[in-house]
């Protein structure tokens, strides 16, 4: 299963895997579980946050996996509330993973006024100590992201917004693929009426899900997805997305919603 999913190269030897389980909102024995979960249906991309208060249970369903850590793409994120204190921050997450390092690190909302700099200098410094492999951002727009690569020479791998039908900017998707970064769609499914007869039209015709629908169109965008869900038959659903293709007349439509 793992196998199938298509992966994005962020850097030599990172690649990231276009389906990831997101994590947002569970927590406690729940995040545990599902996570478990998640590994065991062939998920190889968990994305978290020190925000979401629950990587010391992914680190535990990690572990108990029986997988290699190189196996597991992670992300988590830095709050913006924490510019200043990186490196602290970025420790209190590995140790609460129990791992050596993360795959990728966000600044998760772009700090106060004057602070995204020095915070992206810090998190170059850390990729360069070898405790993240690539470095990120949630939440930016295009001028910020302009920046941090005109101070420093350096570009965010990933930009995580939030992303649906309804707010689809092809003008944004343009920028960002001109500057090399990855876009990584969240609340996909939360910010779409999935009961639209367009969308239902189309899942139909394809046999398949409309939530399936939308992270696939998602996908032909080059749209990175981490759908979150606690039942085992859904998250296998998810995974199951690149099984199927949407005409280009079903993206344009999805594209208008």
């Amino acid at each position: 299963m793992a196998q199938q999913i298509p992966a994005v190269e962020l850097a030599p030897g990172v690649s990231l895997p276009t389906i990831g389980f997101g994590t947002w909102q569970i927590t406690g024995q729940s995040a545990y579980e599902s996570t478990r979960t998640a590994l065991d249906v062939g998920y190889r991309h968990i994305d978290t946050a020190t925000m979401y208060g629950n990587e010391e249970q992914i680190g535990r369903a990690l572990r108990d996996s029986g997988l290699e850590r190189s196996e597991v793409f992670i992300t988590t994120k830095l709050p913006p509330s924490h510019a200043g204190r990186e490196r602290q921050t970025l420790e209190a997450s590995l140790k609460a993973l129990g791992v050596d390092y993360v795959d990728l690190w966000l600044i998760h909302w772009p700090p106060s006024r004057g602070k995204s700099l020095p915070t992206w200098i810090s998190f170059l410094e850390q990729r360069d100590a070898g405790r993240i492999r690539t470095a990120g951002v949630s939440n930016y727009d295009t001028a910020l992201v302009d920046e941090l690569i005109r101070e420093t020479g350096e570009t965010p791998v990933v930009n995580q917004v939030a992303w649906s039908p309804a707010q689809h900017e092809p003008k944004f998707l343009d920028e960002m693929r001109q500057r090399r970064v990855v876009v990584e769609g969240y609340s996909s499914l939360k910010n779409t009426p999935l009961n639209d007869p367009r969308l239902v039209a189309i899942a139909s015709a394809h046999g398949v899900t409309v939530p399936q629908v939308v992270l696939r169109w998602q996908l032909h965008h080059d749209i990175v997805v981490i759908p979150k869900s606690t039942r085992e038959a859904r998250m296998r659903e998810n995974l199951a997305v690149p099984g199927f293709e949407l005409t280009a007349e079903e993206i344009a439509t999805i594209d208008a919603l």
